[in-house]
């Protein structure tokens, strides 16, 4: 075994000779603005008719000043710009990205509803669908996984993202990142993972989109930095700045963050790209004064490739010109991103993407479909089921009311990539295809606010029609059972999409508000990309469903759900406030000096609403029930270099087959510096038939007790700690042990 692994090596090492010999030789050939034309990146544009390039953009290719493309696919397409580039005189093949988000062809639930399946091996596997996908349809690199801690739901990013906590958000990214590299980047059905946006952009201030972000090195370190770490030690291939500053700098022009940290501390050996036009946005940020201090500024920061702001293809070679920067930093840029195209094997065969029969036998293939269905139903979370309500009988006759109904485009959300809504399935057609019998109205608008219409691209409708229609069906029509679908349309959450009311819309509510009044049962199923405020539906709706944004199989999904076919299982990874005064608002909190004393009036608390949320981090009922037996420690105390062994029975006590995720938390009670009241440390999911119970068991070590001290060092320290199991963050049990010296 040992010769075997020297062997290997040697043979690994020899490959690194060899690429390093011919990328050194190849640079050393090139001009310099051949050089600076591999830091260009540039966007193709999308029309009616497919994708198409500006001509002056087809310029910048055919004189190399362009090194890669995004926004650019389909096999026919890449083939004729990579045409172009081997017409070039060095023939350096194109690199071809896109915003493949969750999912290509086949889209799967936005990130933040697949987060909420607790299911690593199973979100591993949609992004090597995705990469499938991505890959046979010409492409080369994703810019995904987004890994950034997000506590504040107003941002419409956090659709994006995987919720609010650190620990989780790093199992995430190491299998995301897996899944959409593989083994091999030379396979021609892996793509190269782009890690963003670094750093911290999910603390943007009022969660507002490319505001400011500010914080103390202690929380980077601690809360928001190691899910973008985790993904690079899983191999990251590229990482993406973000449009925030970090201690004053931007992200785009910040030194210590790209070169001391990502590089130097982290090992990160990818190139680093902008997010769009980042470089220039410097300027406004008061910075630089322009683009010329801009390039400088981020080429020595660390940033090897520029997102469609031209800033490198303009102001580089003055800058050499001048002096103001060496050229061997345009080499070090130049090999990193030859670097990636060398691995992915394009140096080879500048074609191997560009395989139209492929294409057309990978993407949507029916196993893809199946694991977009499959995703989706265990991405739905059950909020509510007052007097069982739910799941139907196959036997019930359905008013389903409300404007997300039978909304094909909002199935499959935002940043939905080269995904062809037309192909998704509504709750409409997955009730019917379910063999139920279903009346549908829309009922209202998705907001009755006109401007907001406008931007979403919608046309203002006759609403009072609109309700009088929904309530003849439901009262009319012999309705058992009225499912309601609302919350927002696909456009109120992503980039750009930030909402200072996170409640559903009045219009919606209004509608809600008359169909309750009818008296029939109803089971509320919301379509978001977000948390929403829910105080009032939780108060007056029986039967609630968060669905989020389920995919090209939304629609059977939810279906199953609601039918029983699926037992639902999704938790919550993002905490649901009662208002949107409680925001920020986290599970992993810590005590004041003054904490929370209901008796006391000079303590931490609100006049006018609890300081706890309305539905915690974890938090997901099912139709079964779950009881939870006493949590037992092997020992109350543990050695520095030793571990512990947490076991906890669960048993099934219920009617239903189901899944439960068993969630472990910890506390250190007295430290260095303040902890928090508790952090996610470990999750078991596990499959229980009625009737049946199983021991979970969870193993603690120093590594799981570990932060960043006083003097930032990273390290357990010996005391007291509480140890909780339970269901959710909010429902656990607790015991305590002590770490000795």
């Amino acid at each position: 075994m040992k010769c075997i692994l020297a062997l290997l090596l040697l043979a690994g090492s020899a490959a690194n000779a060899q690429q390093q010999r011919l990328l050194t030789s190849l640079i050393q050939r090139m001009t310099l603005d051949e050089k600076i034309g591999q830091l260009n990146l540039l966007t193709s544009d999308m029309d009616v008719t497919g994708p198409f390039m500006k001509e002056n953009y087809k310029q910048d290719i055919l004189s190399g000043a362009c090194g890669a493309i995004f926004n650019a696919y389909t096999p026919q397409y890449t083939r004729m710009l990579q045409d172009m580039a081997m017409k070039t005189r060095l023939k350096i093949p194109l690199l071809f990205g896109y915003d493949v988000i969750h999912g290509h062809k086949t889209i799967f639930p936005i990130p933040l509803g697949e987060a909420c399946t607790w299911d690593l091996p199973l979100m591993e596997k949609t992004a090597r669908i995705a990469a499938e996908e991505a890959s046979a349809d010409g492409l080369h690199w994703t810019y995904s996984p987004m890994v950034d801690i997000a506590r504040d739901p107003r941002w419409g990013r956090v659709a994006e993202g995987v919720g609010e906590d650190t620990w989780l958000g790093e199992q995430i990214a190491r299998v995301k990142v897996r899944g959409y590299q593989g083994n091999d980047l030379a396979a021609t059905n892996t793509i190269l993972a782009c890690v963003k946006h670094f750093a911290l952009y999910g603390a943007i201030e009022a969660g507002r989109d490319y505001n400011t972000v500010d914080m103390s090195r202690r929380q980077m370190y601690q809360y928001y930095l190691p899910p973008y770490k985790a993904a690079v030690e899983a191999g990251a291939a590229t990482a993406m700045t973000s449009f925030n500053e970090v201690d004053g700098i931007p992200a785009t022009g910040n030194r210590w963050l790209l070169t001391e940290l990502l590089r130097k501390e982290w090992g990160f050996k990818g190139f680093v790209v902008t997010d769009y036009t980042s470089i220039n946005e410097m300027i406004p940020h008061g910075i630089v004064k322009n683009e010329y201090e801009a390039a400088e500024l981020a080429l020595k920061a660390g940033v090897d490739m520029d997102m469609q702001g031209s800033v490198y293809a303009t102001q580089l070679k003055k800058l050499v010109t001048d002096k103001k920067i060496p050229v061997k930093l345009i080499d070090d840029a130049v090999y990193r991103v030859l670097e990636a195209k060398y691995k992915l094997g394009l140096f080879q065969d500048p074609y191997r993407y560009c395989d139209t029969q492929r294409a057309a036998s990978v993407n949507m293939r029916p196993e893809h479909l199946q694991v977009a269905r499959e995703t989706a139903q265990r991405s739905v979370v059950l909020l509510k089921n007052e007097g069982q309500v739910l799941p139907l009988k196959q036997s019930v006759k359905v008013a389903l009311i409300g404007p997300l109904g039978d909304s094909q485009r909002d199935m499959i959300g935002n940043w939905s990539a080269a995904g062809d809504y037309k192909k998704s399935v509504t709750l409409l057609q997955g009730l019917k295809e379910a063999g139920i019998t279903v009346t549908y109205a829309q009922g209202a608008q998705v907001t009755s606010d006109a401007q907001l219409m406008g931007k979403l691209g919608l046309q203002v409708g006759d609403e009072d029609a609109m309700l009088k229609e929904a309530l003849d069906v439901v009262r009319g029509r012999g309705a058992d059972v009225v499912v309601m679908a609302l919350g927002e349309s696909q456009g109120m959450s992503g980039e750009a999409a930030s909402r200072s009311d996170i409640g559903i819309p009045a219009s919606q509510k209004r509608l809600l508000e008359a169909v309750l009044q009818t008296g029939k049962p109803v089971v509320l199923t919301l379509f978001n990309g977000r948390p929403l405020t829910l105080e009032w539906e939780n108060a007056h709706v029986p039967a609630i469903l968060v669905t989020w944004f389920g995919g090209t199989q939304a629609g059977h999904a939810i279906a199953d759900v609601l039918l029983g076919k699926f037992n639902p299982s999704g938790k919550l990874t993002m905490t649901f406030p009662r208002n949107v005064g409680q925001i920020p608002i986290y599970y992993n909190r810590k005590n004041t000096g003054r904490p929370l004393d209901a008796n006391n009036k000079y303590t931490s608390k609100y006049l006018d609403v609890a300081n706890d949320p309305l539905f915690p981090f974890g938090f997901g009922l099912s139709y079964t029930t779950f009881e939870y037996g006493p949590l037992q420690l092997s020992a109350n105390t543990m050695a520095m270099n030793g571990s512990l062994r947490a076991s906890i029975t669960v048993t099934n006590t219920g009617g239903y087959d189901g899944y439960e995720t068993v969630q472990l938390y910890l506390r250190d009670v007295t430290a260095s510096v303040n902890r928090p009241l508790q952090e996610l440390r470990g999750f078991k999911k596990i499959f229980l038939k009625k009737g049946e119970k199983q021991e979970v068991r969870f193993e603690i070590t120093a590594a799981d007790l570990k932060f960043y001290d006083r003097n930032m060092r990273y390290v357990a320290e010996p005391g007291e700690f509480r140890l909780q199991a339970g269901p959710n963050s909010r429902d656990v049990q607790e015991v305590k042990f002590e770490l000795k010296p």
